[in-house]
């Protein structure tokens, strides 16, 4: 108990934190929230007056203030009433506009900045999360706070304010009745605390449950392919029934108690609200107590005690609110590993001169990948890179982009460690294409100009036509302003390809990596990219890691790696009369020879 009371101050204060910029706004909410309520229990007070005027006429209390007749008095009580229903409804119109523009504002810079800490983590941090887990967060948990914003902090605001001038003004005048209504409230805040602690684990799991379902989802959705080529939907709905009957079970626990607050609640408010009719009754008869004051006790024990059954209701959003706000705090408090450096970098001068200099690397959990690693690729020359799976190919791409942080060694572009240099300098310096194509939704144009949002038509056809993606582009329905579709679904796999080729070659990074770039094009296809790629890699430092190898037979030269370490180097020809792993895998590509247990 003690740490979950803990946890809950802790995802207070670090919300209050992150709402400093929006103190005024929450000082003027605050203060009309006060207002409206002190506006709002004047009537029971005005109601008691007016008993006080019709029963004592010249002796009332507000003779005493030189309204000596009866219809003077009530013709001030009229005034008084419409002044403070116009205040009440003014402040109402306020705290509702304040509030909820506070909501409103919370919502979207928590959301901004939980996607702006969210871009600047390591690819190791969506390698072992769920995307439908972050989903939840940015949108299900922070909408839940921007619920409880919205109504909830002004109910707490205004109970606090009910209590304590009601409170005051019944110990005031009849301190011998006002015990017995006061009575109840250390039951109700004991039972409304004792249910928040017991809620708060089970509004914990009742978001754990929401995540792994929008995970389900997001998982499903995104691979209905699979899902379809294998006729497994009936499977996928069953363990999708499962997620959300756990939900749906979890939600049930907390709803049960949450439920049973309010009804045993109600038993301690009317012990109160029954003691004074009755006392107050008596005393009043016997003429102990004034007429008026009497019916303001009555009226005012309403206005004090029912208020408090929504303190049940209040606790639970709250309970709700601080479960997604310590989520999203959680998420925008995740330590970002890979800092970006100091050293601004200009991709217009970069000559691209890469160099790895006994660089150890393996991902969390598992073997190095790289060990000792060294390999310098000389400004304006092409490097192709092939091996087997897992030999470390694409992880020397990732490094060079600084998405994974290196165990030992160095990486230097133009003699700079690539850590000294900021982070975004260093990767507009590098234009990638990688195999695993993703197209945003959004028209071709779009889609291609996404690394250089400037650039003209003219430029964009360009680099289409250098990608072999002219073409097909214009006999599209639309041409240029073609939707793709989500993820490009509305183009086959060598149309994406080439969309995103001729996006890297707009992009007209100094440094040009393309990671199995050709591999899901055809072959005619590929011989005319082949023949762009004099034009593409001209003035250019460029990496080719493929699987086919009449893709890198025309580089500078080919680099074989096998389990982290470069085990033959050179030229296509070189390579051949080697005899080595470079020829086994050309002749099985070739069709010369059978082929053996190779995987590239």
């Amino acid at each position: 108990m003690n740490q979950l009371k803990k946890t809950s101050k802790s995802s207070l204060s670090r919300l209050l934190n992150n709402l400093e910029s929006q103190r005024a706004l929450i000082l003027a909410a605050t203060s009309c929230s006060i207002l409206n309520k002190i506006f709002d229990l004047a009537p029971p007070v005005l109601i008691g007056i007016s008993v006080d005027v019709v029963v004592r006429e010249n002796k009332s209390f507000l003779s005493s203030f030189g309204f000596n007749s009866v219809p003077s008095q009530l013709g001030l009580l009229a005034l008084l009433s419409f002044v403070i229903w116009s205040a009440e409804s003014l402040f109402e119109y306020l705290y509702n506009f304040l509030w909820r523009n506070l909501a409103q504002t919370t919502q979207h810079n928590l959301r901004i900045k939980a996607y702006d800490h969210l871009q600047s983590l390591e690819m190791e941090f969506f390698e072992e999360d769920s995307t439908g887990r972050i989903m939840t967060i940015i949108n299900d948990d922070i909408n839940q706070l921007e619920r409880f914003l919205d109504h909830g902090a002004n109910q707490i605001l205004q109970l606090v304010v009910t209590v304590v001038f009601v409170g005051g003004a019944m110990a005031f005048l009849a301190p011998g009745i006002a015990i017995f209504a006061f009575l109840p409230i250390p039951v109700i805040l004991f039972g409304s605390i004792r249910f928040q602690r017991i809620l708060a684990p089970r509004y914990k799991e009742v978001r754990d449950k929401a995540g792994d379902m929008a995970s389900r989802l997001s998982n499903n959705l995104g691979g209905m392919l699979t899902i379809k080529s294998f006729a497994t939907e009936a499977w996928e709905l069953e363990r999708l029934k499962l997620d959300s009957q756990q939900y749906r079970v979890s939600n049930r626990k907390a709803i049960r108690l949450s439920a049973a607050f309010i009804p045993l609640i109600r038993f301690a408010i009317l012990f109160a609200f029954l003691a004074i009719l009755l006392i107050g009754g008596l005393q009043a008869w016997a003429g102990e107590l004034a007429v008026g004051t009497y019916s303001f006790l009555v009226f005012i024990t309403q206005r004090l005690l029912w208020p408090l059954t929504t303190l049940g209701h209040t606790l639970d959003d709250y309970q709700r609110s601080m479960a997604s706000t310590n989520r999203v705090l959680n998420l925008i408090d995740t330590p970002i590993s890979i800092a970006g450096g100091s050293i601004v970098l200009n991709p217009k001068r970069v000559k691209g001169d890469i160099n790895f200099e006994e660089v150890f690397f393996n991902y969390k959990n598992r073997n190095s990948i790289l060990k000792n690693f060294s390999l310098r690729i000389p400004a304006g020359k092409t490097y192709g890179i092939v091996g087997s799976t897992g030999s470390g190919k694409s992880t020397i791409v990732k490094l060079l982009l600084r998405l994974y942080e290196l165990a030992s060694g160095e990486i230097t572009i133009d003699g700079i460690p690539i850590k000294n240099i900021n982070l975004s300098d260093l990767r507009r310096s590098i234009a990638l294409v990688t195999q695993e194509v993703y197209l945003f939704h959004g028209t071709v144009r779009e889609n291609i100009s996404y690394g250089n949002t400037q650039a003209s038509i003219h430029e964009i056809k360009h680099s289409a036509e250098l990608a072999e993606a002219s073409s097909f582009i214009e006999n599209l329905p639309n041409g240029y302003e073609t939707l793709v579709g989500e993820r490009g679904q509305k183009l086959s796999g060598g149309q994406r390809q080439r969309i995103a080729l001729a996006r890297a070659i707009l992009k007209n990074a100094p440094i040009l990596i393309l990671d199995e770039a050709t591999a899901a094009v055809d072959n005619e296809t590929e011989a005319a990219i082949q023949r762009s790629l004099e034009k593409i890699t001209a003035n250019r430092t460029t990496i080719i890691i493929a699987h086919r190898l009449s893709t890198v037979k025309n580089a500078d030269k080919i680099i074989v790696l096998e389990k982290g370490h470069i085990v033959e180097t050179g030229s296509h020809e070189y390579l051949l009369d080697q005899c080595g792993n470079y020829k086994d895998l050309w002749m099985v590509q070739a069709g010369i020879r059978k082929k053996k247990e190779i995987n590239t």
